[in-house]
């Protein structure tokens, strides 16, 4: 069997949940949407039903899939419906729905879906990619309330560089959100991940971990005690001998610069490895750190073993996980970890806790 794996460590989500959860206070909505960023989204939410206040999800898609494998603990839409029968469908699987644009307001509206359904209201407070004006939020919070077809409604936003402790938006976006706010009742949401770990000004009712929770630190400058979920791991599969001035793999990009022992490994980008990663990028083989060398190619990468003699085939590669973080092979590759998580494909997945 080859040996591509992703082994998923359960634990370590429920401590990173629990950590985002202490860290902001209130309550938390796990996010997994896009399949838990690569990890899988039932067995994430297995995971995490004696923990977890509830879920969050991109898509109707999503929340489907989740209820059908039993999940019955709040579960909020994201992006919310995009045609009215969805409607029908959120209140029959109970579902929470952000509205953010005035057709699904119109929707609401103009539908008889039965029974009533949790809103997100969501306000744009400076991202500028979906909400309503903050001078619309009390005229839209109004036509809501007045459909009679709606539970509870929370006041929500989204930040655009939060991830930037530098920079004074976040500020700027907390202020503009509670502006516009002031005079509304009903709990509040505005933290994503870096909001949790960075920004105390933005805690309030409920937080909406995301990355985060699989470890991937959105401000891996202030180190603050997650543990990758993911680590993502393979196997020597043959090693060859190359001298001073030999090149490998396509383009001949990585040229010896001494004769080299070069082993090839069971990864490549089809496996949701980057073949924009470049040469240097760190992976441990048995534990010890070396580096890739070559253009990752779609089924297989090569890394220098000159210096490890004792590694060979059968040796165990980490790409990335608890000796590599994640987020030192996105910023080589130019991307980021939510990119790299999410495009994990194609390997074996062993579930761990």
């Amino acid at each position: 069997m080859r040996p591509a794996v992703a082994r998923i460590d359960l634990d370590a989500l429920r401590h990173n949940y629990a950590l985002a959860r202490h860290r902001h206070g209130g309550r938390a909505l796990a996010v997994i949407k896009a399949n838990a960023y690569g990890h899988g989204a039932i067995r994430c939410a297995n995971a995490l039903l004696d923990e977890a206040d509830g879920f969050a999800v991109a898509i109707m898609e999503e929340a489907i899939a989740l209820r059908e494998a039993g999940i019955t603990r709040p579960l909020l839409v994201l992006e919310g419906v995009f045609e009215a029968a969805e409607l029908a469908v959120a209140s029959q699987l109970e579902l929470w729905l952000v509205v953010h644009h005035e057709e699904q307001l119109r929707m609401i509206e103009t539908t008889d879906f039965g029974g009533t359904i949790p809103v997100w209201l969501k306000i744009n407070s400076g991202m500028n990619r979906a909400g309503f004006e903050p001078d619309q939020a009390s005229r839209v919070w109004e036509r809501l309330q007045r459909t009679g077809k709606v539970g509870e409604i929370v006041l929500m936003t989204h930040f655009a560089r939060a991830d930037e402790p530098q920079v004074i938006t976040t500020d700027e976006q907390v202020r503009l959100f509670d502006q516009a706010t002031a005079r509304l009742p009903g709990p509040r949401s505005l933290s994503n991940s870096a909001g949790v770990l960075g920004w105390p000004v933005a805690h309030r009712d409920w937080a909406r971990p995301g990355i985060l929770l699989y470890g991937a630190d959105p401000m891996p400058g202030d180190p603050s005690g997650l543990q990758p979920v993911m680590t993502l791991e393979s196997a020597v599969m043959a090693v060859r001998e190359i001298p001073v001035g030999a090149a490998i793999g396509y383009g001949g990009r990585f040229r010896a610069e001494r004769p080299t022992r070069v082993g090839l490994v069971a990864m490549g980008y089809a496996d949701g490895y980057p073949r924009s990663a470049p040469d240097g990028t760190p992976v441990a083989v048995d534990g010890i750190r070396t580096r890739l060398i070559g253009r990752v190619s779609m089924d297989m990468l090569t890394i220098d073993l000159t210096d490890l003699p004792d590694a060979g085939p059968g040796s165990r590669v980490e790409l990335w996980g608890r000796n590599i973080p994640i987020n030192r092979i996105a910023e080589g590759a130019g991307t980021i970890a939510y990119e790299l998580l999410c495009n994990v494909k194609r390997v074996r997945f062993d579930y761990r806790g």
